[in-house]
């Protein structure tokens, strides 16, 4: 597992590879050059606050982040389970995501001892999909974010697709096809891109 405050060791390749195969992206890295990814090293405090974040804006997640980790103080199973339910709305989480933010909490002791490292990204997703609440989505936040994987494409990320209209299509919508096209010019390095789409779409950099 990477430990907190890694910062990929593929990251400078990646950008000097993506301004070589992509001239739009070229300039993306160019404009947001501080721009960098770094692994907090631990899979359940991202779970959660991916968990947290889906469907929902950016500074709406950050804002429901902060009340949750003062209610609770450091993100653990153990100090999860110490509130119910209603505590965890009361920091503006849905009752559904209460419920999911709950139920990892309970599962993840089984979770805990898997060799993640060993795992390839498809095998990680597979098993993260079986916890109530997480979908692909949340499993390729992980991928990214705690397991610094280089090559994820989240394709059902609205940022990203938002990010890659902006970028290539003057904004006008885009197919599922259209994207993985883009993107295919970005392997194997579609983490790093993929992080310079959220970052022209948002001002504060997206983080799980």
């Amino acid at each position: 597992m990477p430990l907190s405050g890694n910062r990929p060791e593929y990251w400078d390749v990646a950008k000097k590879e993506l301004s070589i195969s992509d001239i739009t992206l070229s300039r993306i890295i160019d404009k947001f050059d501080d721009l960098e990814l770094v692994s907090r090293g631990d899979i359940f405090y991202t779970l959660i606050r991916s968990v947290i974040g889906q469907q929902i804006s950016v500074k709406a997640a950050s804002t429901v982040w902060t009340r949750l980790c003062k209610k609770i103080g450091e993100i653990t199973p153990k100090n999860i389970l110490r509130v119910d339910i209603d505590e965890l709305r009361s920091c503006g989480l849905s009752q559904r995501k209460a419920e999911y933010v709950l139920g990892i909490s309970e599962s993840w002791t089984e979770y805990d001892s898997l060799d993640w490292d060993k795992m390839k990204d498809e095998e990680i997703i597979e098993k993260l999909i079986q916890l109530r609440g997480v979908g692909t989505w949340t499993a390729e936040m992980i991928l990214i974010f705690t397991m610094l994987r280089p090559d994820v494409f989240p394709i059902g990320d609205i940022g990203m697709i938002r990010g890659i209209e902006k970028s290539y299509n003057s904004g006008e919508k885009m197919s599922k096809e259209e994207l993985f096209s883009i993107s295919e010019k970005w392997k194997p390095w579609r983490t790093v891109a993929c992080c310079y789409m959220w970052r022209t779409v948002d001002p504060e950099p997206v983080e799980y």
